[in-house]
């Protein structure tokens, strides 16, 4: 099985030794090159990673050097948000609309039959995506 991690995952993961024991031990478990990211995942940590250099320099550097190698480690496990994944987040959103993130990130996860890993299981249960939340485990 292959997984998309949701941003909140990425972030928990980020704290190395004062993660949350479920996530660190479900982490762990994996196979190498299980796990893929969305170019959305990205844009949600850059955000982050500029809205913390803002108030702090040098902890911003950090944070974009983190961001780059976690970028350079993921490589072709990358995804974009393709016509595929834009068609599939299309049909999602009628008769109601999901949060366009996590609607996208599920459109990602169905699109290339992956589990999407994320504490937000409200915001995606309904999408058909298969879920998991690490963070009860």
């Amino acid at each position: 099985m292959s997984y998309l991690l949701d941003t909140n995952v990425v972030s928990e993961l980020r704290k190395a030794s004062r993660c949350d024991p479920g996530v660190a031990s479900w982490h762990r478990s994996l196979a190498p090159g299980s796990v893929y990211l969305s170019v959305l995942v990205v844009g949600e940590l850059r955000r982050g990673v500029e809205s913390v250099r803002r108030r702090d320099s040098a902890a911003g550097a950090a944070l974009d050097a983190w961001l780059g190698r976690l970028v350079e480690d993921y490589g072709e496990r990358l995804l974009p948000v393709g016509r595929a994944v834009a068609d599939t987040w299309g049909r999602l959103n009628v008769p109601d609309p999901l949060p366009a993130v996590d609607g996208l990130l599920a459109a990602t996860a169905l699109t290339h039959d992956l589990t999407l890993v994320t504490r937000n299981l409200v915001h995606v249960q309904r999408t058909g995506a298969r879920c998991f939340n690490p963070f009860t485990s």
